[in-house]
């Protein structure tokens, strides 16, 4: 017997899969809108139900015989053709939008929203920010997908009443496997362990296990008190810490050297220039450099004493996404 059916969004990719996982875990069963070819978990509990967040009758059909719903389909990219913004915010506000109408339209008691901490006031001193330090407006962040984000969490808080519970959690930098797409800090992993990044910013970042993450939101969507925001994070590193640790089960060396920030900023805005020539995503995003100077550092204390939430095993996820990503050598040919 289950304990009921949960709406899950974005469940093929990195941190909705580890909700998915979790999810299954606890004895849920799960309605998953998908609307790619990449392959569901073999289980009774999983039903796929076909459609995107660009079609409210696929949402709201998925949502029937739902009691909560957990949204986490994004588009999460920081190198950005000059054609992809409009579809960047159509994704990720309009489809908050359209999960959250679905969601009241189906009687779906409770909604937990993926967020980002990337909606958070970080400063260049590198504050440590908990929950109520969100940004009071979206011009100061750096790039579309963090000003998208920004836009959807707000909406999606103010849209909870008596009828539709909302929950929203913010992530901070998951690692572990399966980062198909890959994320973009998952391509810094990549990168590295290929021997492509000489040198790094002077840059800080929180970084959790994605399987805690995944945990969270079902953390949430138990205990989560509706209006309120849980910062998923667990450890606190500059970049130059979290390659060493890589570097460490790897087998390779850190980079030794560090790129001062307004050398980068150059070296972006001159393939961002080249790019739009082309009409294709730049190699050295803009956006990512603007965020690089602030580190974004953060406490989750209110996930772990409200919702009882553990952050993990960040040295586990480390070696999970080393092996993950690990370059494999080519299959020989055969005469």
């Amino acid at each position: 017997m289950t304990r009921g059916t949960v709406l899950l969004t974005g469940a093929t990719g990195f941190v909705g899969g580890a909700v998915l996982r979790a999810l299954l875990g606890r004895g849920y069963a799960v309605h998953a809108l998908v609307r790619t070819r990449r392959p569901l978990p073999s289980h009774d509990g999983v039903r796929a139900c076909p459609g995107g967040l660009d079609d409210p009758d696929a949402v709201l059909a998925a949502a029937r015989g739902c009691t909560g719903a957990v949204h986490c389909a994004a588009d999460y990219r920081l190198a950005l053709a000059p054609d992809a913004v409009e579809r960047l915010i159509a994704t990720n506000v309009g489809g908050t939008r359209t999960v959250l109408a679905a969601a009241r339209r189906a009687g779906v008691g409770r909604v937990v929203h993926c967020s980002t901490v990337g909606v958070l006031a970080f400063t260049r001193a590198g504050r440590v920010c908990d929950e109520t330090m969100v940004a009071p407006d979206p011009g100061p962040l750096a790039g579309p997908y963090k000003r998208s984000k920004w836009a959807a969490d707000r909406l999606a808080l103010a849209a909870g009443d008596d009828q539709l519970e909302v929950v929203v959690v913010l992530p901070s930098t998951p690692i572990g496997a399966g980062d198909v797409r890959p994320t973009p800090t998952g391509a810094v992993i990549r990168d590295f362990l290929a021997g492509r990044i000489p040198a790094t910013v002077a840059t800080g970042l929180n970084w959790v296990d994605v399987a805690a993450v995944g945990e969270g939101h079902v953390d949430a969507l138990e205990r989560g008190v509706p209006g309120r925001r849980y910062i998923l994070g667990d450890r606190n590193l500059w970049m130059t810490e979290l390659l060493r640790r890589v570097g460490a089960v790897a087998g390779r060396p850190a980079p030794r050297w560090r790129l001062p920030l307004a050398l980068a900023t150059a070296a972006a805005g001159a393939t961002e220039v080249a790019a739009r020539w082309r009409r294709e995503p730049p190699t050295i995003p803009l956006t990512a450099v603007r965020m690089a100077a602030h580190p974004m550092f953060v406490d989750a204390a209110r996930a772990r004493s409200e919702l009882g939430w553990d952050p993990g095993d960040l040295d586990r996820a480390v070696a999970d996404a080393v092996a993950w990503f690990a370059p494999r050598p080519a299959p020989v040919a055969l005469r």
